[in-house]
């Protein structure tokens, strides 16, 4: 229980609150919905555009998100009270106060997405894993982050995870994105034609994006049971990370039976490690 309240609120005036006030108050509420939803809906569509950063732009949806919800509160603060800047102050502390004995949580994830939208630990757009979910940021919102999963499910996560765990960003910011694409063959196979058909497959990618800063890798590593061809690449664009593995994979598995390069064979593998799998 609040022991102390400030002579600042206690002195507040509270206006007469009339049905134009409440009316003021609807209009407010309203104005502000639907500005949110369409300075979203107009940066979505210009961060489209070829030639636009994407990420900039998406970016920005938090943050014209949250100012405009802070002026509604404003709007109707003042409709309310009429307060100064002093007594704002005050409601504030109060505010605080009321947030530590009942409302944390949600106070939790409001403050977790007003440090994602400044920090930037992710934006909308990037690919990330989170409390145990991987998926697209679609929605960075006052209490939760939205993503999307690869199998099409759309997950809430707490704003306040970004205090308490690990986040992975998988672009950082960026359209481009690593894709590694991991192919097995058998040891009696000719491990340097494997890498050469690898890496024809990755670079003829349409999806493919090779620069300085974004290069591509073909790595061999040698298991007891097979072999392991890994290709590191970049897409152009992070959307077609799970076409650009499908493409490579089937284009790559398609070469293979040509030369006549094999996947591991079952029985190299030991029966205990057949039933563990």
């Amino acid at each position: 229980m609040i022991e102390f309240v400030p002579s600042e609120i206690t002195d507040l005036p509270l206006r007469d609150i009339d049905l134009g006030t409440v009316f003021f108050i609807l209009y407010v509420l309203v104005i502000a919905y639907l500005l949110v939803k369409a300075v979203a809906y107009i940066l979505k569509r210009i961060a489209e555009r070829p030639g636009q950063r994407r990420m900039v732009f998406t970016m920005l949806i938090p943050l014209t998100r949250l100012i405009i919800y802070v002026s509604a509160l404003y709007l109707i603060l003042q409709a309310i009270f009429n307060p100064t800047v002093s007594e704002i102050v005050a409601l504030a502390v109060i505010f605080g106060a009321a947030v530590g004995f009942g409302l944390k949580d949600i106070f939790a994830d409001i403050l977790g997405g007003i440090v994602i939208s400044f920090e930037r630990p992710y934006q909308i757009g990037d690919k990330i894993s989170a409390k145990g979910h991987y998926g697209e940021v679609v929605d960075i919102g006052l209490r939760a982050t939205r993503i999307l999963t690869p199998d099409d499910t759309l997950v809430s996560i707490p704003n306040v995870a970004v205090f308490s765990e690990a986040t992975a960003s998988s672009n950082a910011g960026k359209t481009e994105m690593m894709v590694v694409v991991d192919l097995f063959i058998d040891h009696g196979n000719d491990p340097e034609l494997a890498m050469a058909i690898l890496k024809d497959a990755v670079v003829t990618s349409k999806y493919v994006y090779v620069s300085p800063t974004c290069p591509f890798t073909i790595l061999l590593e040698d298991f007891p049971f097979y072999k392991r061809v890994r290709a590191k690449a970049y897409v152009n664009d992070l959307r077609y990370e799970f076409e650009f593995r499908s493409e490579v994979t089937r284009r790559t598995w398609r070469e293979f039976r040509q030369q006549g390069i094999a996947p591991p064979r079952l029985s190299a593998i030991p029966p205990d490690e057949q039933a563990s799998d």
